[in-house]
């Protein structure tokens, strides 16, 4: 057997998130049927998260083991060729068989769009949340640096109506994980917990566009989006920057903000190694 890594770039627009979902389109889907295409084999890649319906990706992670005797450049220009255009592999390494895209990963790095303009374009609009509103972005800088650090982060975890059936599958599969599952990881299991380690949470203006950034170990279900929902309050004036210590004290959902549209976030970068 071979093993491979996968780095992957994708519009979430037109797929019902990463995971595999019966009779709806996916990234995980797609990729496996592209690879069974090439190779023949029946193989389900392991992506580094589990990216929520519109969601996109510049860099997440994916890998598999093959029997084929395929060559890595072969196989990423196989893949390119097969997938459609809104799948992009930008990267095919050979890995040690001990390589897990989610349980390998050691930091993640989200980042959310706000387009400003009034008239948002048409060709902007599917990757960005479009905040009519005057935001204060020294008051969100603020927030943000909140949450910078080891914190418990169940405010800001969804509340989550498959919890039970998607517990049992993710505490199979990452009983020996430390860290987070990634963006759309549920919670909660027996030996997991909501706490996380952020290393990065800052704004910056780009032209008409406010960027978040978030460098954390693991991401809960809906984390991003929740973080940036109530960072967008605190931009509006209607919750000051310090009340977010509080909203972390809390561990309950309803303390926090609402959650952000799923257009605006991306997975940026999956980082593994010590």
């Amino acid at each position: 057997m071979r093993h491979w890594k996968l780095t992957l770039a994708y519009d979430g627009t037109p797929y019902h998130g990463w995971q595999v979902q019966p009779g709806l389109p996916t990234v995980q889907g797609t990729l496996a049927r592209m690879i069974h295409r090439i190779t023949g084999e029946e193989v389900l890649p392991q992506g580094s998260g589990r990216t929520d319906t519109g969601v996109h990706a510049l860099g997440q992670v994916a890998s598999f083991s093959l029997e084929s005797p395929i060559p890595g450049p072969n196989l990423h220009r196989a893949l390119n060729h097969n997938l459609p255009p809104s799948i992009r592999v930008t990267a095919v390494d050979e890995v040690d068989a001990g390589f897990h895209a989610r349980h390998s990963a050691r930091r993640k790095t989200y980042e959310y769009r706000i387009a400003t303009q009034v008239i948002c374009p048409p060709t902007l609009a599917p990757y960005v949340w479009n905040c009519t509103w005057p935001l204060d972005l020294e008051a969100m800088c603020a927030a943000a640096a909140h949450v910078l650090g080891t914190h418990d982060f169940l405010s800001f975890a969804a509340t989550d109506p498959d919890l039970d059936t998607r517990v049992a599958e993710e505490f199979s599969e990452n009983e020996n994980s430390k860290e987070g599952d990634g963006e759309d990881g549920s919670l909660d299991t027996p030996g997991k917990t909501a706490v996380r380690a952020i290393f990065r949470s800052a704004w910056r203006r780009d032209g008409e566009l406010l960027i978040y950034s978030v460098t954390g170990s693991g991401f809960l279900h809906h984390m991003v989006r929740n973080l940036v929902g109530t960072f967008v309050d605190v931009g509006r004036g209607r919750t000051p920057a310090s009340a977010i210590p509080a909203m972390l004290a809390a561990r309950n959902r309803s303390a926090a903000g609402p959650t952000a549209p799923p257009e605006g976030l991306f997975l940026v970068e999956v980082e593994y190694g010590s």
